[in-house]
């Protein structure tokens, strides 16, 4: 039995991945910095840990994990969220002692810088469209006879944050490049959008599985999903993964065109939705903490079901599409059930609220208000 402390335990992925550990005989802690975290209240946990937010602290951030991975005995600190930028720092630039299950801060700073990231991202078979870096008014305005056939988004973001698509000349008015906010134009392309999610260990792939986004919350985040099978995604990854010597979990975008070629958009060195198509008996624990392969056997559409009523459904509204929209939700899977696990419902609405109430004193969006306390945009970070 080894203890596992996973951190962003507001996600889903976080729950999936206790449960997955619990199953396999592990212990697992949870630790947030929200009090409401939906993985909180899971009966597969030994304990949950409120941590103090990262941002901007990161120092007092650092000795409360080490405090915790001490005081429990954890044999690995699994990251599901941006907060992996964190705790990779505190590892790496104050010497924090951290078994974190994640690349040198370097490297996750290279693959989260979308600019960076581009170039990095050519060679594997999947060459992401040509994009170029904006550092300021001038090369902002350099795109404008073309930014009908770009899309723009800044360097530093989540969840399509501040994307403007194929926008018209006058549009770009609303982006500002800096050196403190810079901006990349990539080349639109189209085509259907395609994302995975893989586990590596040192330059090998452990465990991948590719989904399609069905519904989102807005341009962002995927909130249903089905699993698709892509060789060309299969030896992207590999490729990538092998190159960098990855470890830990890592998440891709592309778009996939009519003619079969796939180009990679982004990178998130974080867990996302393919996770969920893991079952307990798929050994995804096991890969984690042994190294060993795993493969996903789950299958079919899968949702959160309050996600979709709370951005689905207005979608489905505007867009004159409710009957697909209610057929959809009705034989989607739930990716929060879990035989021998409590409802996660009210941990959901609990969340909600925190999240609401976080957004109302910040006057920001729910999607900004749901990450803002582990974001990192590039500032530095260290002792």
């Amino acid at each position: 039995m080894k203890t596992i402390l996973i951190t962003g335990a507001r996600a889903p992925v976080a729950l999936h991945w206790a449960r997955l550990l619990h199953m396999a005989g592990n212990r697992v802690i949870l630790a947030d910095s929200h009090h409401f975290a939906m993985a909180r209240a899971t009966r597969f946990k030994a304990a949950y840990i409120r941590l103090p937010p990262p941002r901007n602290a990161l120092q007092a951030y650092a000795e409360v994990v080490e405090r915790v991975v001490k005081g429990y005995s954890c044999d690995l600190v699994l990251p599901t969220c941006e907060e992996i930028f964190f705790l990779a720092a505190a590892r790496d630039q104050i010497g924090a002692v951290i078994p974190l299950a994640a690349p040198p801060f370097h490297l996750l700073t290279r693959v989260h810088d979308k600019y960076s990231f581009a170039r990095m991202a050519e060679g594997f078979g999947a060459d992401p469209p040509k994009t170029t870096l904006l550092l300021n008014a001038d090369d902002r305005d350099a795109c404008r006879t073309t930014s009908e056939d770009l899309v723009f988004k800044p360097v530093w973001s989540r969840f399509a944050e501040r994307v403007l698509i194929r926008p018209g000349r006058s549009d770009l008015d609303r982006i500002l490049p800096s050196s403190a906010d810079p901006w990349v134009a990539q080349a639109f392309l189209p085509g259907e959008e395609l994302c995975c999610w893989a586990l590596a260990m040192d330059g090998k792939v452990l465990a991948l599985q590719a989904y399609r986004p069905l519904y989102r919350a807005g341009k962002g985040a995927s909130l249903a999903f089905e699993p698709v099978t892509n060789q060309p995604i299969d030896r992207f990854v590999s490729g990538f993964v092998a190159a960098n010597r990855w470890t830990g979990q890592i998440s891709f975008d592309f778009r996939h065109d009519a003619q079969g070629r796939l180009s990679v958009i982004e990178c998130n060195p974080r867990a996302t939705s393919g996770l969920h198509y893991f079952g307990a008996s798929d050994g995804l624990a096991e890969a984690l903490v042994t190294g060993l392969s795993a493969k996903a056997s789950l299958s079919g559409a899968m949702t959160l079901p309050l996600a979709m009523l709370c951005y689905g459904l207005p979608t489905a509204l505007r867009n004159g599409a409710l009957g697909r929209w209610f057929s959809d939700f009705r034989s989607m899977g739930d990716i929060a059930a879990w035989p021998g696990d409590r409802s996660m419902l009210r941990a959901q609405l609990q969340a909600l609220t925190e999240i609401i109430c976080i957004a109302v004193l910040s006057r920001s969006s729910l999607k900004a208000a749901a990450t803002a306390d582990i974001e990192w945009n590039g500032e530095p970070l260290g002792g």
